[in-house]
């Protein structure tokens, strides 16, 4: 069954009625209507001769991104804006640029939506939906690749959508679940039509030429809804084998025979040959945090969790069910800080020892210190060496009688990030299997390379270089760094400030805004149920949140002492030794000693998530690896408190 493409919806104090904008040729045309008493959902007949359903107001929709339970009142979320963004193979591609929650109870008045825990979980909600580009179609199954599209075509016709999408990248998975029980539980309400699979990602779409043949570029991330969240405040594995900012990047490439006649805009591509590359990151799968506390480099903690075999062995297992063989490329320093997530991911894999898992360590910093990106070349030898070829990858060539090829084999990246190293690593090798299909089907001479091509390099740099930057933002909270390099192969003096004010960004967000951003992530893909929890209070004692309103006040009155008239000096009151501004002093004195507070109390001025606050992590004294335990004085894990054991097991490299 097909999805609607658009509705109206019409709204009453009885319920919500949203009747499909087109109808199909043998279909018969069918309205969801939706009971706000007794919040039930029925599919109804549309019979052309009926009018409209009564209503207050309607307004065109164009998907419904599904419901919502919240604090006080289930919530409908529906598209209410798209944008155009590509035409292939027959289907378009819109990024959903708007958004509308309806209050699904009729009781729920405005002032039962003023509820201090439903405002705020309103908000999380509409965080959630404007923070990242969510991409969608009516025809095409986005959240798979064109090979999971290809091994699935033959049941397109009799299976739904939402059931042939990947449930890792189908991210409204969770709001939609309310129409999939309906759907499974009352086969003759199927409301397939109206379950609408999203994915949040990246999607890019453009004409190249070389050597005067044209063919279509594109690149589409698709982020995992599982262990979703931001930099600091999700990371490592869980008990599931979900590990934090999985990404599956996929590189397509579209062409026609030269026969046919050059296409002058992307919709002019048939897509007679299909050609795909897919690469995968993620977190490195071990149990692993680093627990912020105010300074630049948060503290490491690396617990001796009973549950980390099986947790890596389930996520390992996954990844070879969906890709085959894995090449497991690891970006981690070997030295310093980043040593024993390095070292831990290592001993998971030597404990494992699974034959389609093959485990790589470059030294990222090292070999490619000073801007040497080239050198990547030498862990490309290394897996060719392990039996990765350019030539695994999907094709597929519909001239005559199709011709398929699978790609059996799945590089998957990590730096500590997933982001800045990993981009750069994903990218060389994304150009070295597309200079190999681009030869395999005559665009490129044998033993040629698109680094020869002034105009195709500037595209594909530029796309790579988007692509880093949206999955950055959507973990870190900023761009990716050294993209001046990516898209110029240079490096700028306006690169060199871009990164330092990134750098600046990510140390202000990762601290005090990234634990709101956490929540809404939470909050829409179904971790955190509003039902059954309340969100986290804050019980810190008044001495604690007295500190920062001391930094601001003081601040106040040293600008206000130097910025103001001095005023009478003939007054008792006025305070001047003729040498030193005692006024001011006072007040910087009580800055300095505010600030000194909260530094050596850090953790507890960090912008923690309210729905799953990890205090386990926060608070941890378990046996494991410490980088430190900084900014936790007065806390339950006080280092000066602990016996001369713990501080021996919590320094033990």
């Amino acid at each position: 069954m097909s999805l609607w493409s658009g509705f109206t919806l019409y709204v009453s104090k009885d319920s919500y009625t949203l009747l499909p904008n087109r109808s199909e040729p043998g279909r018969q045309a069918e309205k969801l209507v939706i009971d706000r008493k007794a919040s039930a959902l029925e599919l109804q007949p549309v019979v052309l001769s009926d009018a409209p359903p009564k209503h207050d107001k309607q307004f065109i929709v164009h998907g419904v991104l599904g419901i919502i339970s919240l604090h006080t009142s289930d919530f409908l979320v529906v598209i209410t804006n798209r944008k155009r963004v590509a035409h292939i193979l027959g289907s378009t591609i819109y990024l959903a640029t708007d958004f509308r929650m309806l209050p699904i109870q009729s009781a729920a008045n405005p002032s039962l939506l003023s509820h201090p825990i439903e405002k705020r979980l309103i908000a999380l909600v509409k965080e959630a939906l404007y923070s990242g580009p969510l991409y969608f179609s009516y025809e095409m199954d986005l959240t798979s690749s064109m090979q999971r599209q290809v091994q699935s075509a033959g049941d397109e016709g009799n299976v739904p959508l939402w059931k042939r999408a990947d449930e890792r990248f189908f991210w409204n998975r969770h709001l939609q679940e309310r129409l999939i029980q309906h759907t499974l539980a009352h086969p003759d309400q199927d409301l397939s039509g109206f379950i609408m699979p999203v994915i949040f990602g990246f999607l890019q779409v453009k004409l190249a030429s070389i050597h005067g043949r044209s063919f279509v570029l594109g690149l589409i991330a698709r982020r995992s809804r599982h262990r979703a969240g931001t930099r600091f405040f999700s990371r490592g594995i869980n008990e599931e084998g979900h590990v934090s900012n999985f990404n599956e990047t996929e590189q397509f490439v579209l062409l026609d025979p030269p026969s046919l006649q050059q296409p002058q805009d992307v919709e002019d591509v048939e897509g007679v040959q299909r050609l795909s590359f897919v690469q995968t990151r993620g977190s490195v799968p071990v149990y692993w945090a680093q627990i912020n506390n105010l300074r630049y480099q948060p503290d490491l903690l690396i617990p001796d969790d009973p549950r980390a075999a099986a947790s890596f062995e389930k996520h390992m297992q996954a990844q070879v069910a969906a890709y085959g063989k894995n090449y497991l490329v690891n970006l981690v320093n070997q030295k310093g800080y980043e040593k024993p997530v390095k070292e831990a991911y290592e001993h998971a894999v030597q404990v494992l020892d699974h034959p389609l898992l093959q485990y790589t360590y470059f030294d990222f910093h090292n070999e490619c210190k000073g801007m040497k990106f080239g050198n990547v070349s030498k862990l490309i030898e290394r897996l060719q060496q392990q039996g990765l070829s350019s030539s695994d990858s999907f094709s597929l060539d519909t001239t005559g009688a199709p011709r398929l090829r699978l790609q059996t084999s799945v590089v998957r990246t990590n730096c500590m990030d997933c982001l800045d190293r990993t981009n750069v690593v994903q990218s060389i090798l994304a150009r070295w299997v597309l200079n190999e299909q681009l030869r395999s089907v005559g665009v490129l001479p044998p033993a040629d390379m698109t680094e020869n091509y002034a105009s195709f390099q500037h595209l594909f740099r530029n796309m790579w270089a988007d692509h880093a930057d949206v999955i950055s933002k959507a973990y870190s909270g900023t761009g990716a760094l050294k993209t001046d390099f990516t898209r110029t192969g240079k490096r700028t003096s306006e690169g060199v400030l871009q990164d330092g004010l990134n750098s600046l960004t990510r140390y202000t967000k990762n601290n005090f805004f990234d634990g709101q951003r956490q929540d809404a992530f939470d909050l829409i893909t179904g971790a955190w149920d509003p039902r059954a929890q309340t969100p986290f209070v804050d019980t810190r004692n008044w001495m604690v949140k007295l500190m920062p309103w001391a930094i601001y006040l003081s601040a106040f009155f040293v600008i206000a002492s130097r910025c103001l008239p001095a005023g009478d000096k003939t007054r008792p009151y006025y305070i001047d030794t003729g040498v030193v501004p005692v006024f001011e002093l006072v007040w910087v004195a009580v800055a300095v000693s505010a600030l000194v507070y909260v530094w050596q109390h850090g953790l507890l001025y960090v912008g923690w998530p309210s729905l799953n606050r990890p205090e386990a992590l926060m608070f941890y004294t378990g046996p494991g690896y410490y980088s430190g335990l900084r900014g936790r004085r007065g806390t339950p894990n006080d280092p000066y408190a602990l016996d001369q054991a713990q501080r021996a097991a919590k320094k033990r490299q």
